[in-house]
């Protein structure tokens, strides 16, 4: 796996063109521009990535184990969690193998490790682009729960929801492999682009409605109980809070990776966007991250799976 200057190398020439990066390097020095670069070690990505990896290994372990968890709801859980252990998985595979490399322990010929990191991008970007769908999944199952609670149970039914789960992988791993083949096409980066933007109103929406749904009922239950304004304003405000955590935190965590896309496309040679493309290690770090929040907010809340963790935790097989 080829390391240019801080960065490690992630989704093929993702992190940088190699006409750019010469480019980025001369404006900077001729502008005289400061770049903040945030550094991430080496042992903190590793940290993180074996966090994530074992927190969401607990997730799809819990869920296999408890048959009354095998609903459409914990199928769309237990693939998100799949797919960020794929993510962290691949990241701490591939500083592993880069730290190796460094240090002298590992040799292995350059066509070898060409064929193993493009296998790595592959189930790198794979893996992020079902967790993105998985998300995504996850917002309409609720909607639906909300919204068609009569009809759920018809209309979200497990052979459904596995359809639903094989397309989604099916189309990942295809489309990141084109991904891959074709990384330096600007039509790729924007598809990209354009998907995440795509997913994150679709999360906005469905979430927004259902709070206000929530808040409506809220405010119905507290006209029967003559105490309107509190209940409904206390109510609200909690909601409001909720989402704007849940949608901040997915925003925060994969927005500067897709911007690092869209300014690959838009600025690849101007010195400010270069300055940007030096942090792409953070960006990485950022989305494993969200991949270690994610059990917290979707899985870890219900109490049928803490308990079935506890014995998980215990070895109670």
């Amino acid at each position: 796996m080829a390391v240019q200057g801080s960065q490690r190398r992630l989704l093929g020439s993702l992190n940088s063109t190699p006409t750019a990066i010469p480019q980025l390097g001369l404006a900077a020095n001729q502008t005289g521009a400061r770049c903040l670069e945030v550094s991430i070690p080496d042992g903190l990505f590793l940290s993180l990535g074996l966090v994530s990896l074992v927190e969401n290994m607990l997730v799809v372990a819990t869920i296999a184990k408890n048959r009354n968890l095998h609903s459409p709801m914990y199928c769309f859980i237990c693939c998100l969690a799949l797919s960020d252990l794929l993510v962290s998985g691949s990241n701490v595979l591939e500083t592993a193998v880069i730290l190796l490399l460094e240090a002298g322990a590992l040799v292995a010929r350059a066509a070898v490790l060409q064929q193993v990191d493009n296998v790595i991008d592959v189930i790198t970007c794979s893996s992020m682009l079902s967790s993105l769908c998985f998300l995504g999944a996850i917002a309409v199952d609720r909607y639906i729960s909300i919204f068609y609670a009569l009809r759920y149970h018809s209309i979200v039914t497990l052979p459904r929801a596995r359809r639903a789960i094989a397309a989604i992988w099916v189309a990942s791993v295809l489309f990141s492999t084109l991904f891959i083949a074709y990384c330096d096409h600007t039509a790729v980066l924007l598809c990209l682009v354009v998907f995440f933007l795509a997913v994150l109103v679709l999360m906005a929406v469905l979430y927004v409605h259902m709070l206000a749904r929530a808040c409506q009922h809220a405010q119905g239950i507290a006209r029967l109980h003559k105490r309107q304004r509190p209940v409904h304003q206390g109510f609200g405000l909690k909601g409001a809070v909720t989402l704007t955590i849940l949608l901040g935190i997915f925003f925060l965590c994969w927005g500067p990776f897709f911007l690092h896309l869209t300014l690959i496309v838009l600025c690849p040679e101007h010195p400010t966007c270069g300055c940007i493309f030096k942090n792409f290690n953070l960006f990485l770090a950022l989305i494993i991250c969200n991949a270690i929040i994610d059990p917290l907010i979707y899985a870890f809340h219900s109490q049928e799976l803490r308990r079935t963790l506890k014995e998980v935790l215990t070895c109670s097989w």
